[in-house]
């Protein structure tokens, strides 16, 4: 069994982390839009529209920011990874 090294272990985590965020993201739209596309409701705009659109800007702010930190973030480097000039 290969043993991996400091930068091949934190490179897998933040592809896993960077695949988990965009799964969360992608579900929880794709449920909060089929829920106001295809569930019938009255014509006048519904409160549960409403706090559903109000609850999507957050949302997407958030995981906005978690996956532009993450990448922000993969530019620094490790201690073994310093050079030495």
């Amino acid at each position: 069994m290969k043993k991996y090294t400091n930068s091949e272990i934190k490179a897998r985590l933040i592809l896993i982390v960077g695949i988990a965020l965009v799964v969360a993201f992608l579900g929880s739209t794709a449920a909060l839009l089929y829920g106001l596309l295809f569930v019938i409701q009255p014509l006048e705009v519904s409160p549960n529209d409403e706090s559903a659109w109000s609850l999507l800007s957050p949302m997407m702010l958030f995981l906005t920011g978690a996956l532009s930190g993450i990448l922000a973030s993969n530019g620094l480097k490790d201690k073994g990874d310093r050079d030495e000039s």
